[in-house]
């Protein structure tokens, strides 16, 4: 299955954000992740709706939006409206999930659901057909570089077996602690779309690590 690489702008330097967004996409991007944080579900505040809206303008790339959000069902339209095409929600906030899994694609946005670290895989399992991309956080949701998380690639074994074993086409993404050292055995693991953050905008050449980041991605073992 095709790699994606999905760079992550809450480490970009928000001074030069349109720039960075374009450095990215010229290095070969896929998506543009943007995480989106209320200071409530998880500690720390981001940005919101403007934000991702200003983003979508000076791009041609998907907008992979990650609500650690309070209530993301109220919020849901506004992104969308936004320019999200992708839209994660949590199931640990989520109550009543395959009504918001419906409401983000009658809305026209690709759903999504993602599982902290110390969340089973079975959280999510009875709605896994009905989803199109399935992430899986490999640090604890709230802050840019953060350790990776090793015990995260068992899970995500896991749900690549049960998407191969059911026949379904949802993407896997792993968001957390990803770098030229991590990045292999997430991809092992089944890993589609790899989110980076700190590892691509702390460096000195964004453009040249999107690039080299996929090659990494599409080197044969």
């Amino acid at each position: 299955m095709k790699k994606y690489l999905a760079p992550s702008i809450l480490s970009a330097d928000f001074l030069q954000l349109g720039k960075q967004v374009q450095q990215v996409e010229a290095g070969g991007a896929d998506f543009v992740h943007c995480d989106i944080m209320d200071g409530q579900f998880v500690p720390n505040l981001t940005f919101g709706p403007l934000v991702v809206k200003a983003v979508k303008r000076i791009t041609s790339l998907p907008l992979d939006v990650h609500l650690m959000i309070k209530n993301p069902d109220a919020l849901i339209p506004t992104f969308i409206e936004s320019g999200a095409s992708f839209v994660t929600v949590h199931v640990e906030e989520v109550v009543h999930l395959h009504r918001c899994v419906q409401h983000i694609r009658n809305l026209k946005g690709y759903p999504g659901i993602a599982l902290n670290p110390s969340t089973p895989f079975y959280a999510v399992e009875e709605t896994l057909e009905y989803v199109d991309l399935v992430l899986a956080m490999s640090v604890n949701p709230g802050f840019g570089g953060q350790k990776f998380i090793t015990s995260t690639l068992k899970k995500i074994e896991k749900i690549a077996d049960f998407r191969e074993k059911n026949g379904l086409a949802y993407l896997i993404e792993i968001d957390g602690g990803i770098n030229q050292d991590t990045i292999k055995a997430a991809s092992d693991a089944g890993v589609d779309v790899f989110v980076i953050g700190s590892a691509v905008f702390d460096t000195a050449d964004v453009e040249e690590t999107v690039k080299m980041y996929k090659i990494l991605l599409n080197k044969k073992n």
